[in-house]
């Protein structure tokens, strides 16, 4: 956000800058991204042909500036592109077998989101299919066309049998409390989660009333119809304490008619993501053997329909297959993958000479996501580093030639310098190579000296693409080079490498990031003495960690960071953190101390703003709390930032996003280092 701090160049402290700074100016020059385009910038999603290829319906997202939230329409257009127009709002469409219809799920009665089906004729008629209480997913349509799968959260609340006293009449008495007995009991996003379980249902296609076909206190994912109609097959952990295996969970497949529940795979480990073949005798499926490593990469598997003979396709692949998709003759598998920063389509043959041998189809530096192959043609969503995602298409035995059918940002972009992103590979202090970009302000000229931000990305096992980044090149705008890398530890590179912090997070990772920082500052066009360091969860731990390793930063923002360790893996949402230490901190607690950026705040001297969400359950605010205590016990220069109506992250609400981008640069340019380069703004 470009609400830039007016920076004296000659200042000579950080409180006579401050004194400059007392707001953040949303101004820059006219040719360049600004903050308030932020709220016309649209997304595309979700792009599917039709059975006869000749159409496409995709998401269109939006924001509503008056409600401040982001909001969907479905869109519709021709297979090249052309009359591109409204259809409905809602989202997760979905063609009928026939391509008649279309089911997908928008606001309805009696509350929240339900499913509806429109037909595809010159009458548009529209019926809501159903009318449940809780959000329906994983929409699927049975290949006959009658029926429509999908997943729901069934109540299971947890009550004990206690008989109070009578009320008298008129009392106000405060609420039961909620009796709390399930190892995991609440998810960031949604809050208290132990009082129901997903099941999966079926619905006719022209309403109903949905019929239940799993049952037990599991959860159930997704819906994969059979070709004949007749099975569902899911994924699902269906043992007695399931809540207590970390990464397990099996494929099942239901009888639709009957309710009968088989169990096909059985190897510890989780495999999921089951994708029948077109001939309905084999399955797809993702997974990987049980491990106590931090992160694996999945590996592709198949088996016939029954279960019987599964077995490894993929070979020596060392990457995550993600959307997965049977060619129509099943003679091989498509699927999308990540690798050093770029996604790519990718085929593997499941006959002839080549089988088992994953090929490129695409190999271009973007972010391609394929969503739908029909006769030959696919389509999807692609986003490179100065185009933000937008919907194309291309044949898939000339994958190079790659069309671009809509043009959703084009107009808010239209005049706008873009900051040129570079690559660049590094190697670390122990000879690990590490891949990194940086973006510099437009305009840009190497004889000067700018202010440096570095983000790291969370996760940890994440990666940052080479897709548009609306943040990074609006903080470009306003004068500041960006940097951001996979230091080890990041997806995309192959299971060692994602593997190496494994009980060592975070340790040689921030090695890395300051070998990424020596790296641009070679290039002479940096000021060493304007560094700034910025990350949100896995993020925020390295940023809290870096600030208690080393001084050269100028200022740092922590954002929704993990401080300590021991009381961490017992308050975040979800028990497994427990698994990622080699002993349970009762047991012995040095391990846990020792990754803890809390273990090293008497070093911190850099001035360091927190952000976190106040609804945060993946690293709870207590989390933010402590190192703010702490820092200020210290009198290091601090400010804690409790982000409303935010979980885990700062930006998902429109608003907060802005808010996010100016407090970032409110707080860097406050305690610039002079002399150095001022801002873009600035300098106007």
């Amino acid at each position: 956000m470009r609400r830039l701090i007016f920076v004296l160049a000659l200042a000579s402290l950080p409180a006579m800058v401050t004194a400059q700074n007392a707001t953040t100016a949303n101004t820059v020059a006219n040719d360049r991204l600004n903050l308030d385009l932020y709220w016309e910038f649209e997304t595309v999603s979700d792009p599917q042909l039709s059975p006869d290829g000749a159409q496409i319906i995709y998401t269109r997202g939006w924001i509503d500036k008056v409600n401040d939230k982001r909001e969907s329409s479905l869109w519709i257009m021709n297979a090249d592109g052309g009359k591109s127009r409204f259809l409905v709002r809602g989202s997760n469409a979905r063609w009928s077998p026939s391509g008649d219809r279309l089911a997908y799920t928008a606001q309805g009665e009696p509350k929240g989101s339900q499913i509806f089906v429109r037909y595809m004729d010159a009458e548009g008629a529209i019926s809501q299919v159903t009318h449940v209480e809780k959000a329906p997913s994983a929409v699927a349509w049975s290949p006959d066309g009658t029926r429509l799968g999908f997943v729901m959260s069934v109540e299971a609340k947890n009550a004990w049998p206690i008989k109070m006293p009578r009320a008298p009449e008129g009392a106000k008495w405060v609420d039961a409390p909620r009796i709390v007995e399930r190892l995991d009991y609440r998810s960031d996003g949604v809050g208290f989660d132990d009082d129901a379980f997903r099941h999966i249902f079926v619905v006719p296609a022209t309403g109903g009333t949905p019929r239940q076909l799993t049952d037990g206190q599991w959860h159930h994912n997704g819906v994969e119809w059979t070709p004949d109609s007749k099975q569902i097959l899911f994924g699902a952990n269906r043992v007695a304490d399931a809540e207590y295996q970390q990464r397990e969970s099996d494929i099942y497949a239901v009888t639709v008619d009957t309710g009968a529940i088989k169990q096909l795979t059985t190897r510890k480990g989780p495999d999921g993501n089951p994708l029948v073949s077109p001939d309905g005798k084999r399955v797809a499926y993702t997974g990987y053997d049980a491990t106590r490593n931090t992160w694996q990469d999945s590996k592709l598997y198949v088996m016939n329909i029954d279960g019987t003979n599964p077995h490894l396709v993929s070979g020596e692949w060392d990457r995550s297959p993600q959307n997965v998709l049977w060619k129509p003759d099943g003679t091989g598998i498509y699927f999308t993958a990540q690798d050093q920063g770029s996604q790519n389509l990718y085929v593997l043959p499941m006959a002839g000479d080549r089988s088992d041998v994953v090929q490129p189809l695409t190999k271009g530096t973007y972010m391609l996501t394929t969503a739908s192959v029909v006769k030959g043609k696919a389509v999807g969503v692609l986003t490179s580093p100065h185009a933000p995602a937008d919907i194309v298409s291309f044949d898939v035995a000339t994958p190079t030639q790659i069309k671009q059918l809509t043009n959703v940002n084009d107009d808010i972009l239209a005049g706008k310098k873009l900051g040129d992103v570079k690559e660049m590979w590094y190697t670390a202090p122990d000879g690990m190579k590490v891949q990194g970009w940086y973006i510099t302000p437009p305009d840009f000229d190497a004889t000067k000296k700018y202010p440096l931000q570095l983000h790291i990305h969370g996760g940890p096992h994440s990666m940052y693409g080479v897709g548009f980044n609306y943040g990074w090149q609006e903080q470009a705008a306003n004068g500041y080079v960006v940097l951001y890398t996979n230091p080890r530890g990041s997806t995309g590179y192959g299971s060692s490498f994602g593997n190496q912090i494994n009980n060592a997070y975070p340790s040689k990772d921030y090695d890395d990031l300051m070998a990424g920082v020596d790296e641009v500052l070679k290039k002479g066009f940096v000021d060493e003495r304007n560094l700034f360091v910025t990350g949100c969860s896995g993020g925020g731990v390295l940023t809290a960690w870096i600030v208690g390793k080393t001084d050269r930063f100028a200022a740092a923002s922590a954002n929704c960071p993990v401080i300590d360790w021991v009381s961490f893996v017992g308050t975040t949402d979800g028990a497994s953190w427990y698994y990622n230490f080699a002993k349970l901190p009762w047991e012995d607690p040095s391990e846990h101390l020792r990754r803890s950026p809390l273990t090293y705040v008497g070093n911190v001297k850099t001035p360091t703003m927190l952000m976190t969400g106040v609804q945060d359950l993946r690293t709870p605010m207590p989390q933010t709390e402590q190192f703010y205590s702490a820092l200020k016990l210290l009198k290091v220069p601090t400010a804690m930032l409790r982000m409303n109506n935010e979980w885990h992250g700062t930006t998902t609400t429109p608003s907060n996003f802005v808010r996010t981008q100016l407090y970032l640069r409110y707080w860097f340019d406050k305690y610039k280092r002079a002399p150095g380069v001022t801002t873009t703004a600035a300098q106007q």
